[in-house]
């Protein structure tokens, strides 16, 4: 008998041209290139930026090729005519076009979306920028927490006083910039599917911050109180979803929510009946549950909360999230760089069968390395 037939890929047919740097557009355009897509990555003469942070890996930038992985790239000076020139036959032929400059940059080119749809009406093309494409903001620059500030989320939980806090995650440039871009592409490709027609997609960093903020936008319009930092449910303001400190320094996450898990959780730490309506006396809810944690080490809520079901979790380093069971059962570290860099700091979520399997690990594009061949003749 013969093996079974692999899979076409769902977006094996989908022409790609990337014109973005650093985070967002680039990890966006890798997860369609895991889904099968042909990604041809367009550099300045030099590289793009992130071709030169550390670390390296294999004598590429680690970053760089975490996020380029399978793509190829074609390096040209977009100032001079005759590199434009070689560029637009690949545009006529694509499917999608990613961008990530600020609002200006591509007309001034002569590669904005109004100027392309008549070569290629059925272009897709995608602009990330972090305030968008119209507004008071739309040319200033900015990065992650700059777009996390303007939008109000920051200000939801800055630490204690006279200790800000950095938030640990690049949310805007992912949450708010990778995976709109995506979901907005794939909802373009198949409304093209119907009418024929291209798209010019407006992703914004800052306002796809916004429904980070779903719960306290809301009750900030109807009821006139503005959830701050330590005033909210979500924001530190109750006992039972919190951050304590247990005798050894680690770190316990408390999310019992609901009453149940709540009422669970209280038991197991022998709460006073008097401090379990979390409401009343906040402070002192809180309090007690810090003395309560503190009594014990790690170790012990660890055992105890594998024992219970209330919502509760030890906070775990990096180190020791690339090492569990769990993630590890579920094969979210298996994917490899050229079969042996893993993908530790870039598990992809997209599902098995809708991306490459591990088995096929691509290697990033060396620089220009389309340039002997501008199309899109799928490579070997």
């Amino acid at each position: 008998m013969g093996s079974a037939p692999v899979p076409e890929l769902p977006l094996k047919d989908l022409k790609v041209i990337d014109f973005t740097t650093l985070l967002p557009g680039p990890f966006a355009t890798l997860l369609l290139a895991e889904a099968g897509a042909e990604v041809i990555k367009v550099e300045p003469p030099d590289g793009e930026g992130m071709r030169h942070s550390g670390p390296e890996w294999d004598g590429h930038s680690a970053l760089f090729a975490l996020l380029n992985a399978g793509k190829s790239s074609l390096a040209l000076d977009l100032k001079d005519p005759g590199d434009l020139a070689r560029l637009m036959p690949l545009i006529d032929d694509a499917d999608v076009l990613v961008e990530q400059f600020r609002p200006g940059v591509m007309a001034r080119l002569g590669l904005d979306y109004s100027a392309l749809k008549t070569r290629n009406p059925g272009l897709i093309y995608c602009s990330i920028t972090g305030y968008g494409q119209t507004g008071p903001l739309a040319g200033r620059a900015g990065h992650d927490l700059n777009y996390m500030a303007e939008c109000g989320v920051l200000a939801l939980n800055t630490g204690p006083a006279g200790a800000p806090q950095l938030p640990p995650l690049l949310a805007a440039d992912i949450a708010g910039g990778a995976q709109p871009a995506v979901m907005n592409i794939l909802l373009a490709v198949m409304q093209r599917q119907r009418t024929g027609e291209g798209a010019h997609i407006d992703v914004a960093m800052s306002e796809n911050m916004l429904p980070f903020a779903f719960w306290a936008l809301p009750e900030g319009e109807l009821t006139g109180r503005w959830p701050k930092h330590a005033s909210h449910l979500f924001s530190g303001g109750r006992a039972r979803y919190q951050l304590y400190t247990a005798k050894d320094g680690g770190l316990i996450a408390v999310a019992a929510l609901e009453e149940k898990f709540w009422q669970v959780f209280c038991e197991a730490i022998d709460l006073p009946e008097s401090l379990r309506d979390d409401r009343a006396d906040c402070g002192a809810s809180i309090a007690a549950v810090q003395d309560a944690i503190a009594a014990h080490a790690t170790a012990h809520w660890e055992k105890l909360f594998a024992q219970i079901d209330c919502c509760c979790s030890v906070v775990k380093t990096l180190e020791e999230a690339a090492q569990s069971e769990h993630f590890r059962a579920r094969q979210v570290f298996e994917r490899t760089l050229d079969g042996r860099q893993p993908l530790h700091a870039l598990p992809l979520p997209l599902s098995p069968g809708l991306r490459r399997s591990a088995d096929k690990a691509p290697r990033p594009p060396e620089l220009g390395d389309r340039n002997s061949a501008p199309s899109f003749a799928r490579r070997s």
